[in-house]
């Protein structure tokens, strides 16, 4: 192994030698506690220090660094105290998570870190998010992200470096080939010669090192960090290095071929470069046993002090409250009190014009929302007021945009995200359910993220444009979900989405768009969430609906104006207000839950299970779901209205006003 000292100081070179020596000695206290019981699981990186050591170290300490399994390194350069570190591990309440996370599942804003978490790949786009909000802020400022080889086949991977070529960002994407992805050797991963190939087939700069040599890693990523600051755009390297032990202890090593590991230990990166330190006099024996013998008394003490620190307590209330970001869910009145009739798509530009004059750190994201005004005109002119690099044209990168989303939140921007239909979130369920949703809850980072999702039948679009797919999000903890049914409201919420640090899925219904009217105050005013609208007063039944159920809902009962309906508007599914619909419940004692979603596992199941808990003395009969048939939406007209829960709606109230 050949080491190019050039540029490099005595002092320098010593630094890099500690710094892997660091990681290398956790390990090996880690794989006893681990034998012992003190740990329940381990995901090395022996072999592999000079990857992580040698990148971290040329970064600036105010860079993002966004890591995986394998990049212990990266903590201990960064300095982070042993026993929080350790807490972490352990599952402690001096770690980062509290408890919640194990291992490198965390981040923290203290030392700029973004870990990872399970699903491979997923931190690339939000390192993308990053660094455009060095992009947007003209910051000097380069990401680092990590991936694996075998994550590089995730389709995060690909989005995210694809997004970073055509935004040309400033991030540094690094991938660690360590020649297995668990079990799976690399040559059944992918069939090009080298990562650095991916690069070049996305149009980015890429290059191909040892990962191994802990000179050529610091010197290779400082060049091009210094060179990124002044020059932004993403650059991948692959860094060739290899896992000495199993993809994590349990796991074992019995599938490498027999030789491999030998062969490998010859490239130890730190025994490898002690031995180049030693030849060049910067090292002796004397100093290798007292930097060792140092670290191993800092490590012995830091987890002692870690294993006797108090288990955490559970406290119910603590967990609940830290699922979201702190908020002040208030209503804020028009200052205009003149409305004039405007329709339901006016509403939402509306909104997100206001939001855009009121936060300069809002950003818009999405597939034709630039120039051509998205696939609906909402945003038509927005370029013209606000610019291009705030009204930003995506790829068809659903995963990486979300997960820019969260990035730009974690460098302290807005951003919305526009999915053309909402059928197409699922490219990008992921980010959604497991990054937006648990990042507060994880490690107190906020996602402050607004997806609008484009919704509902009733357009003739057929089983790809037309899904009610709200309750695929519902039952996760930490996302919150508008559903507005009148103009009103879909400005009001969706200026308070804006509002609020959390992330938000906002649905909007297409049929409604343009054909839904109503009375608009002027300027700027929040409708809050969690608090339902009575549209209709009644006392002999209620009707529980939201979006374009409360309009079917409506038309029924001017149809039948003889049936005293109560009709209820939920307007958001997340925070739910159960007091407005316990009320009405016992007031009426007959209760219809309406929705467009297809009947089985709909929300309406939810609600349906909540009266029956806290209302049912109240009931004269029983609870009616009424919903859309179970099929996927088909497109003819005809097979789309028999699709629609219009119907079964006369049908269900006929028979329990029977009762």
């Amino acid at each position: 192994m050949n080491f190019n000292t050039e540029n490099l100081d005595k002092e320098t070179l010593l630094h890099l030698y500690k710094a892997m020596v660091l990681p290398r000695t956790i390990e090996e206290k880690m794989l006893i506690a681990l034998r012992q019981g003190k740990i329940s699981k381990w995901f090395s990186s022996w072999g592999q220090e000079a990857t992580s050591v040698g990148s971290a170290l040329a970064m600036n300490k105010e860079e993002y660094i966004l890591t995986m399994h394998r990049n212990l390194g990266v903590f201990t350069s960064r300095e982070i105290p042993l026993d929080r570190l350790f807490s972490q591990f352990q599952g402690k309440m001096n770690g980062f998570t509290k408890g919640r996370d194990r291992s490198f599942h965390f981040g923290t804003q203290e030392f700029k870190i973004v870990g990872m978490i399970s699903h491979l790949g997923s931190q690339m786009g939000v390192a993308d998010g990053i660094a455009l909000s060095h992009l947007l802020n003209q910051e000097e400022k380069c990401t680092l992200v990590y991936t694996g080889d075998g994550g590089a086949s995730e389709g995060d991977f690909h989005e995210a470096v694809n997004t970073a070529a055509v935004w040309n960002l400033p991030v540094i994407i690094v991938v660690e080939n360590n020649q297995w992805g668990l079990s799976t050797p690399s040559r059944e991963q992918f069939r090009c010669k080298s990562f650095a190939d991916k690069g070049i087939g996305y149009g980015i700069e890429a290059h191909s090192i040892n990962g191994n040599n802990i000179l050529e890693v610091y010197q290779t990523f400082k060049n091009l960090a210094e060179s990124i600051r002044k020059n932004p755009r993403p650059i991948l390297v692959e860094c060739n290095t290899f896992r000495l032990r199993g993809h994590e202890e349990a796991s074992g090593t019995a599938y490498y071929p027999e030789g491999m590991i030998e062969e490998w230990t010859k490239q130890d990166p730190i025994a490898n470069y002690e031995q180049f330190l030693l030849s060049e006099g910067i090292l002796n024996q004397n100093l290798i046993e007292e930097i060792k013998e140092s670290y191993k008394k800092q490590v012995d003490e830091a987890l002692d002090q870690t294993i006797a620190e108090p288990e955490i307590i559970p406290n119910k209330k603590t967990e609940l409250e830290d699922v979201y970001a702190p908020f002040d869910n208030q209503e804020i009145l028009p200052q205009k009190l003149q409305n004039r009739e405007i329709r339901f798509i006016d509403a939402i530009s509306e909104a997100i014009e206001i939001s855009m004059k009121n936060h300069p750190n809002l950003v818009l994201m999405g597939q034709d929302i630039a120039e051509y005004g998205g696939a609906f005109k909402i945003t038509e002119g927005f370029v013209e007021k606000f610019g291009k690099k705030r009204v930003r044209n995506t790829p068809l990168c659903e995963a990486a945009i979300v997960g820019s989303g969260l990035g730009l939140s974690i460098n302290g921007y807005k951003s919305m995200v526009e999915m053309q239909f909402a059928d197409f979130v699922t490219e990008g369920f992921n980010q959604i359910i497991n990054n937006l949703a648990k990042t507060h809850y994880r490690w107190n980072q906020n996602a402050d993220v607004v997806v609008r999702m484009p919704t509902g039948a009733g357009t003739g679009a057929g089983p790809f444009h037309s899904q009610s797919n709200e309750a695929w999000f519902t039952k996760t903890p930490g996302l919150k979900i508008a559903y507005p049914a009148f103009p009103d409201d879909a400005k009001g919420l969706l200026i308070q989405s804006f509002e609020d640090p959390n992330p938000v899925l906002f649905f909007e219904h297409k049929k409604l768009y343009r054909s839904l009217k109503g009375n608009v105050p002027e300027g700027f005013y929040t409708t809050p969430f969690g608090k339902a609208r009575k549209v209709k007063e009644g006392e002999e039944l209620t009707i529980i609906t939201y979006g374009l159920g409360v309009h079917i809902a409506l038309e029924f009962a001017e149809k039948n104006p003889e049936i005293s309906l109560e009709i209820i508007d939920l307007r958001t599914l997340v925070p739910l207000d159960t007091e407005t619909i316990y009320e009405s419940v016992k007031k009426c004692n007959k209760v219809i839950i309406l929705h467009e979603d297809t009947l089985t596992c709909g929300f309406g199941a939810e609600l349906s299970a909540l009266i029956s808990e806290h209302c049912f003395e109240d009931l004269d009969a029983p609870i009616l779901r009424v919903a859309s048939m179970d099929t996927p939406i088909p497109f003819n007209k005809k097979l789309e209205d028999q699709f629609m829960p219009n119907e079964e709606l006369a049908e269900a109230v006929e028979r329990i006003l029977k009762y």
